[in-house]
């Protein structure tokens, strides 16, 4: 009797093909597995990630609790403000002679003094000068008013144009927001042009201080009203100054915030350059 005759009483074996291994209908099994063993697998997997997901969610709820609403827990930034200028720009060049060519530097900082218009200013708090205005038993702090007339030919009120027109531009400098920061001594700004000759300086409100009125400052949800004080600089630009890059730097001194920081050049300080041409 050859191989391939079959013993009476013997079945003959199914030929396996390659599609077996995806799915085998003789055993009912898919890629190897019957439905009780994918129901084990699958019913392990979702124990799993779901232990996982509610491990995470109740870490992240401890975490949460341990927070405050207003003030952060670390606080990590530098104990010193940086200064910024308005216009949003570190080069202000522009032709005093075509009003396109500085308008968007007027529309930017009529944008930036809506929150300064004396109306909206009037619902805040006229503070005494000169002492900090600490709310810390306060759960919603007022701010201090800073009208825009303040900054007088700065201020986009007499001069729409803010002095580009005439040449003698004005920059508006002002520091940035640190919660509970409570500068102490008398902080003013100080501009300075990096060149022989010294440059001609107006400063809006005078001598250019920084009250202590405006501080601390307890974050934004809780201090939403609050706007930072400004220091209006009008570069006083003559002739002999135009068409002619200036480099401007102003510092915040006269109180014990760091400017000198070679590491970061903008922690009490700002550089700025202006070309005025004709």
């Amino acid at each position: 009797m050859t191989k391939e005759e079959q013993k009476p009483g013997e079945e003959k074996e199914p030929k396996t093909r390659w599609t077996d291994c995806i799915y085998n209908p003789r055993k009912g099994e898919f890629i190897g597995r019957n439905a009780s063993s994918w129901g084990l697998i699958l019913l392990f997997y979702f124990v799993f990630y779901a232990f996982l997901a509610g491990f995470f969610c109740l870490t992240m709820w401890v975490m949460l609790l341990t927070l405050e609403d207003h003030v952060p827990k670390y606080n990590d930034r530098v104990p010193s403000p940086g200064l910024v200028i308005r216009p949003k720009s570190l080069d202000i060049v522009y032709n005093r002679s075509d009003p396109a060519n500085y308008g968007q530097y007027i529309r930017h900082l009529d944008t930036f003094l809506q929150r300064y218009n004396d109306s909206e200013q009037a619902s805040n708090e006229l503070c005494l000068a000169g002492e900090f205005y600490e709310q810390d038993a306060e759960a919603q702090k007022k701010a201090c008013q800073f009208r825009r007339s303040a900054l007088r030919l700065c201020s986009g009120i007499s001069d729409p144009n803010y002095g580009y027109s005439e040449g003698k531009p004005c920059i508006l400098v002002k520091m940035n927001r640190i919660i509970g920061l409570k500068p102490q001594g008398e902080p003013y700004v100080n501009c300075t042009a990096k060149r022989d000759t010294p440059l001609s300086v107006e400063y809006f409100p005078a001598a250019a201080r920084i009250d202590k009125m405006y501080f601390p400052y307890y974050g934004k949800k809780v201090h939403e009203k609050y706007v930072q004080p400004l220091v209006a600089v009008k570069l006083s630009l003559t002739k002999e100054d135009y068409n002619k890059e200036i480099t401007v730097e102003c510092r915040v001194e006269g109180s014990n915030l760091r400017n000198n920081d070679d590491r970061d050049k903008f922690l009490g300080r700002v550089t700025f350059r202006v070309l005025v041409t004709e």
